[in-house]
């Protein structure tokens, strides 16, 4: 028998229900999989919170890693046996196993492990677009500094790493001590902690006044003026999480007050779209953790019938790193 983690209304973490489930055949283009691990992500509680709106009762979750079990009429790219991961609608990785669309699916290299693979597909894609992409909006080259907000946080700590990998200086937001080493054991330079220290201030301090060419910020509405406050002229503010709440309506006036800067709010999904590039990513980041170059740090692994708790560490800020539910 199959389990899935679902809601039937939207509301705090009490509103997910362990269930037993009936999991069909796939259909034409689609295909089975059972789960080894799923992914636990920021975005999760903005469906169960109804911020994002589905229809209900829904699946839960975007994001996991394990073996195809049966492929339907039409699937060519992977086959029964095959080692995958995905991450992408519909909602439902919250399960023991699913049918879904075989276009999600991307293949593991032997060297990354299922758990491996729940825990930095959503986040390391994230981390791919990010600097390989959106970066490019404001030509970043080695020498350069970022300001990373949560910094310790499971897409944080893979920006840093491959931040530095590009040559880049990191300025990383945290809120704590044990997260401000954990932030600095990754690759960022200079820590700011935020919720005590004037943002702005610090990063004209480490910039010699100038301010920062890109802000990466995840955490929304707490973090929006200090992050646009802390941006060189022309600069650009990657809005790329809601974790406090969304950011409040931007005022065109107001960036042309802060230097002629830009604010985008992009998502992973318009990244990953076309199969070619999100091919072309996934194999960077790949190949850049199979190397060793960038760790995955795990620290925090719940039972998928716990995801009641697991939600609440989420939101109470207490998770490092990434989180995955093993099965």
């Amino acid at each position: 028998m199959a389990y899935a983690v679902r809601f039937h209304q939207t509301g705090d973490p009490s509103v997910l229900r362990y269930e037993k489930v009936a999991v069909g055949d796939p259909g034409p283009g689609e295909v089975r999989v059972r789960h080894e691990a799923v992914g636990l992500n920021f975005a999760d509680t903005y469906f169960r919170s109804g911020l994002y709106p589905s229809p209900l009762p829904a699946g839960m979750g975007v994001e996991a890693a394990g073996v195809v079990e049966s492929v339907g009429a039409g699937v060519t790219h992977v086959a029964p046996g095959d080692r995958v991961t995905y991450t992408g609608s519909p909602l439902g990785a919250y399960s023991t196993e699913r049918v879904l669309p075989a276009a999600h699916l991307i293949r593991l290299p032997d060297a990354i492990g299922c758990e491996t693979a729940a825990a930095m597909t959503m986040r390391g894609l994230t981390a791919a677009y990010l600097l390989r992409r959106i970066a490019r909006m404001r030509n970043l080259r080695a020498g350069d500094t970022i300001l990373l907000h949560a910094a310790a946080g499971g897409v944080g700590l893979i920006v840093a790493q491959w931040a530095k990998l590009l040559g880049l200086t990191v300025i990383g937001t945290v809120s704590t001590e044990e997260k401000a080493e954990l932030a600095r054991a990754h690759g960022v330079d200079h820590v700011v902690f935020y919720r005590r220290e004037n943002l702005p201030e610090r990063v004209r301090e480490l910039t010699d006044g100038a301010g920062v060419p890109v802000v990466y910020d995840s955490v929304g509405q707490d973090t929006y003026a200090a992050s646009l406050a802390s941006l060189a002229k022309r600069g650009v503010l990657v809005c790329f999480g809601t974790a406090s709440g969304p950011v409040p309506p931007i005022d065109a006036v107001q960036l042309a007050l802060a230097g002629s800067v830009f604010v985008t709010r992009p998502a992973l999904a318009d990244y990953i779209a076309d199969s070619a590039e999100r091919d072309e990513l996934s194999a960077e980041l790949f190949g850049h953790v199979a190397s060793g170059r960038i760790s995955i740090r795990t620290d925090q692994r719940y039972r998928l019938e716990d995801a009641v708790q697991a939600h609440r560490d989420l939101e109470s800020g207490r998770t490092t790193g990434s989180s995955v539910f093993v099965l």
